[in-house]
């Protein structure tokens, strides 16, 4: 059958773009073909977790740590705002008076109040960076500013690497990211990809809104109303889409991997799994309203629906609420530059509050917690002085950024709850008891999905490490 040209060219143009970022085709300009990985091993004589999946949640945009799970009430006034802590289910933790739902599930959680994420440029891109795949930014973030987007030879993201570690999923991917791809183009940031270890290990990203709560699409799995999966199956459509993707992306070097990427959008468009994974709707009111009716609430849902069906590693990014982004001189997440206090307790910590806690009581409920490791974590933490120049100094009340000290939230999988890690200093500025980096975090996830042989092959041959610093932190165990 003859391709039809003209005029519905430019819609093919837009549907290839559309596969490739969904399939993550798009993101071969992030990567490259894979290479080599090592055995999946673990040391039987070191303490392991229990996990069969993570959930990732990551608050976008910089979570005040100093206002949430590392109070310091004894602080001076310009740095412990007017937030009180309140005690939990747990002994040894305490937390924010507006994270009441959270402070049940104590019980359950290990905080870890001693990361030092410093980078150089004390921003976004970096943040996400260090966080997400345990590894120090390079110079170039520092040259390059928010111009620099993911590369092929950046280190992989730590969901990546769990994904090439795990047997293929029989109907779904390894790695799922939702409800969207942070950030705005061509603010790409960094970290969140498969790069060097090959792009078939990219996350499938699904995505949602806001206005639809209830609503994720799967680019490449969003069908024209004329064509159902008969005429799919039958016409190959999905695969003559990829060869235009094909054409219009050859310049990668990287075509081999597109066979597997035709055949994961076949498999996912045909399978009766995936819609079953992907349908909220099936889900009964009671157990949606427990998570909160928000896209972010509705994303951890899903999440939880995804480790039912076997997806080792699963991303929710905090989704943005722009409504609230001149209010909090941000982007409408965590990056609060301003009215830092009225914008947790009104919007931010409210939200969370319910769905993280609906998380944890859900995945207990069903025997799940044990088998899934939940982190909470994000790109840095906030200034503990109070006051960002930027958006009218102490009278804006807001909180610059600060890489310097943050802390980490885990759940489940193996870690033993109720306990705090670690301590940040009097004005919780920098570590002072038990200090960590990200890539001792990063390894402790990898620890607790028993994952302890991290080594690779380069193009060459060439065995590396693709974490040589850092180690699990044992104690969470």
């Amino acid at each position: 059958m003859a391709r039809r040209i003209g005029s519905d060219r430019a819609r093919t143009s837009r549907r290839t773009f559309l596969v490739a970022s969904g399939m993550g085709v798009a993101g071969l300009q992030f990567g490259a073909p894979g290479r080599a990985i090592g055995r999946d091993a673990a040391d039987p004589g070191r303490p392991a977790g229990t996990a069969r999946s993570t959930i990732l949640f990551f608050l976008c945009g910089g979570a005040s740590h100093i206002d949430t799970w590392d109070m310091k009430p004894d602080a001076p006034a310009e740095f412990r705002g007017p937030f009180r802590p309140i005690a939990t289910r747990a002994p040894g933790i305490r937390l924010s008076e507006h994270l009441p739902r959270l402070a049940e599930h104590a019980h359950h959680l290990a905080v870890i109040n001693s990361v030092g994420g410093c980078v150089s440029t004390n921003d976004h891109h970096a943040g996400y960076y260090y966080q997400l795949t345990g590894h120090q930014p390079d110079p170039t973030f520092l040259s390059m500013g928010n111009d620099r987007t993911p590369q092929p030879d950046d280190w992989p993201f730590m969901g990546s690497v769990i994904a090439s570690r795990r047997p293929p999923h029989p109907s779904l991917t390894n790695a799922v990211t939702l409800p969207h791809k942070p950030s705005r183009a061509p603010y790409t940031r960094p970290g969140q990809f498969a790069a060097r270890i090959g792009v078939e290990h990219d996350p499938l990203y699904l995505m949602g809104d806001r206005e639809h709560p209830l609503t994720f699409q799967v680019p490449a799995l969003t069908l024209q109303a004329d064509v159902d999966h008969p005429r799919l199956l039958a016409r190959r459509s999905l695969l003559d889409t990829i060869d235009d993707a094909r054409r219009d992306l050859d310049q990668v070097g990287a075509v081999q991997t597109y066979a597997t990427h035709e055949q994961k959008a076949l498999g996912l468009l045909a399978s009766s799994a995936t819609t079953r994974a992907f349908d909220l709707l099936d889900e009964p009111e009671a157990v949606r309203d427990r998570y909160g009716d928000s896209t972010n609430g509705m994303s951890l849902l899903m999440a939880r629906r995804l480790v039912e069906a076997g997806v080792p590693f699963i991303t929710v990014f905090w989704l943005e609420d722009r409504a609230i982004a001149d209010r909090c001189k941000s982007a409408g997440g965590w990056d609060t530059h301003g009215n830092n206090f009225n914008c947790l307790k009104e919007y931010l910590l409210p939200e969370f509050d319910r769905a993280i806690s609906g998380l944890l009581g859900d995945l207990h409920d069903r025997g799940l917690l044990d088998e899934t490791l939940v982190m909470v974590t994000s790109e840095m933490g906030r200034q503990p002085r109070i006051g960002d120049p930027r958006s009218g100094g102490e009278s804006g009340a807001g909180r610059d950024h600060w890489t310097h000290c943050m802390s980490v939230l885990m759940a489940g999988g193996g870690i033993q709850g109720g306990q705090t890690y670690g301590s940040s200093d009097r004005i919780a500025a920098y570590p002072a008891d038990r200090p960590v980096t990200p890539a001792d975090v990063t390894h402790t996830v990898y620890r607790a999905m028993g994952i302890d042989d991290l080594e690779a092959t380069d193009r060459q041959g060439r065995p590396f490490s693709l974490l040589a610093e850092g180690a699990p932190i044992q104690d969470l165990f």
